[in-house]
């Protein structure tokens, strides 16, 4: 999401510094006093942190950011002007041009070098994503693994994604063809806040090491994030000029980004995607979205209930479901519907809600009112329609203002809007299926494809039932993690979820040109030795057939 959709956040809240309170079980009043000597947001956000990061931004105004955990402001930042982002493109046009010489081992070298502070220095920026998105520690942790494993592949993996390659030309032995790759330019990015260390460094390192700069624009709501990244990438050895960052409104800074950049990266909303598309249609600029997902889990009568609910608890909950992958649709089998439902509802009961700065709690605060309203407005909706709450189903303002209970729901119709709808939040419905194709019917009466989940103790069933769904990425046995978490391998959305792939080699080399040169020795490509353009054409046709008899590709 863009900031044309971030969250709204209010400057009432209830009172002390965020990340101050200990766990709280569902159905508790958490606001005791803070054990002794635990964090605040003031002990993390200090005006030194504060004015370090900001010299990151090319920005003449200013702008805040608030944490959801209490409401209350963090820290105030620079606010770009569309002249700031023209400025923030000349500098790192001027800076790409030196990194792109510079050799792609070299490059690598810093995404290696900040693999491995990421991971020294991993407390700090715990703390400020957790601050910034009001997530659980563990939840935020899944972010430091993502970035680090990112780092690390295309660490060791770029310079073999890069390297010129041979390929047979257009007449064996006398056409010589190598394929380069040239980066593009400026990349502009546009990243969301509900990653802000993953969806934003993590998509800019293949950007880096491919020898391109990268302008991004994060979510104001979480840039300290975003900008601590930043921070680590240059003490990496990163030049600072090829990493700019811009702040403001995403109606007023998103399209500046989009009519500056040689190649647009853009993580959030279905429609925000579709406006960002048309802008870098518009001056025949490549472009790659991960858009909205309305993803399905499907529990087969074969599957391991007690495994499942422990999985689906994991896909439903993590980051309170503000995750383009997470499920929002579980169809589960007749059969062992009661069941896993018991289980899973039990499970999803017991969760604990919290706001401490350590790890303990199960799940963590939405990122704003505007979530809470929309993932309020549609579990209202439901249960007016005719739906039954299982589990939660209501605001927890006695913890912090925006968390909401983890949800389940039965008897979900096609005349709710949590049924078709995107709700992203802690929210999903439930239905029961008669067997495997409805499962799989079901599942795919959808607008988007971005990730699905299969549960099964046939190996072989899994794969099959995966390959029908039309989804980027499917997890067997798992929710999201296992699919995303393979970084060799691509992924990204179908149909509405976006264009594009990050991830594995697609991930890296969207973020450059291909070029062909072939070079032609001995004989031309024309008429020679004599030959008229009769016996010329009479001579390739015969050479064609021998080609295709010698099965040459």
């Amino acid at each position: 999401m863009t900031d044309s959709q971030a969250p709204e956040k209010t400057a009432a809240g209830t009172g002390g510094g965020g990340g101050t309170e200990p766990l709280a079980p569902l159905g508790t009043n958490p606001l005791a006093p803070a054990p002794e000597g635990a964090r605040t947001a003031a002990d993390v956000v200090t005006p030194e942190l504060v004015a370090r990061l900001a010299r990151g931004v090319t920005g003449s105004g200013r702008t805040a950011n608030h944490t959801p955990f209490t409401g209350e402001k963090l820290a105030d930042l620079p606010e770009s002007t569309p002249e700031d982002v023209a400025v923030a493109f000349e500098r790192a046009r001027r800076a790409q041009a030196v990194w792109a010489q510079v050799p792609v081992r070299r490059r690598a070298a810093v995404l290696l070098r900040f693999h491995d502070l990421v991971l020294d220095r991993q407390a700090e920026v715990l703390d400020l994503v957790q601050l910034e998105t009001g997530k659980a520690r563990l939840h935020a942790h899944e972010e430091v693994q993502a970035v680090a494993v990112a780092a690390r592949h295309y660490g060791r993996k770029a310079p073999a994604y890069l390297r010129p390659r041979r390929h047979t030309g257009a007449v064996p032995a006398l056409t010589k063809v190598t394929e380069l790759r040239h980066p593009r330019g400026v990349i502009g990015q546009i990243a969301p806040w509900n990653y802000p260390l993953e969806l934003s460094v993590g998509d800019a390192l293949p950007a880096f090491v491919a020898g391109n700069a990268v302008v991004m624009k994060p979510d104001t709501e979480t840039a300290l994030t975003a900008l601590w990244a930043r921070d680590l990438l240059v003490e990496a050895g990163l030049p600072a000029d090829v990493f700019q960052v811009v702040l403001g409104e995403g109606p007023v800074v998103g399209p500046e980004v989009v009519r500056h950049a040689d190649y647009v990266s853009f993580t959030g909303s279905t429609r925000t995607g579709r406006e960002v598309a048309r802008g870098a249609a518009a001056r025949l600029v490549g472009v790659s979205l991960e858009l909205g997902g309305k993803n399905a889990m499907l529990v087969l009568e074969d599957a391991d209930v007690e495994k499942a609910a422990a999985g689906a608890v994991r896909a439903c909950f993590s980051s309170a479901g503000q995750l383009c992958i997470s499920i929002e649709r579980l169809y589960v089998h007749e059969s062992v519907a009661d069941a896993f439902l018991e289980r899973f509802t039990a499970r999803t009961r017991a969760m604990r809600l919290g706001r401490s700065l350590a790890y303990g709690a199960d799940m963590g605060s939405l990122a704003g009112a505007r979530q809470l309203e929309a993932v309020a407005r549609h579990v209202d909706e439901a249960v007016a329609k005719g739906a039954t709450v299982l589990a939660g189903g209501v605001a927890r303002p006695d913890i912090g203002p925006y968390f909401y209970e983890p949800t389940v729901l039965d008897g979900v119709g096609p005349d709710m809007a949590l049924c078709a709808e995107e709700t992203f939040g802690p929210v999903v419905s439930v239905y029961r299926v008669k067997d495997e194709d409805e499962a799989v019917g079901l599942a795919n009466a959808t607008p988007y494809g971005l990730n699905a989940s299969v549960w099964t103790r046939d190996a072989r069933r899994g794969a099959a039932v995966a390959a029908r769904l039309r989804t980027g990425t499917v997890n067997i046995n798992e929710g999201y993690a296992s699919a995303y978490g393979s970084v060799q391998s691509p992924m990204g959305g179908m149909k509405d979820s976006g264009l594009g792939r990050r991830h594995g080699s697609e991930g890296l080399l969207k973020y450059t040109e291909a070029q062909t040169v072939a070079h032609q020795r001995l004989l031309p490509m024309a008429p020679s030795l004599g030959m008229d353009d009769e016996r010329y054409a009479a001579f390739m046709s015969r050479s064609l057939k021998a080609m295709k008899a010698l099965r040459l590709r």
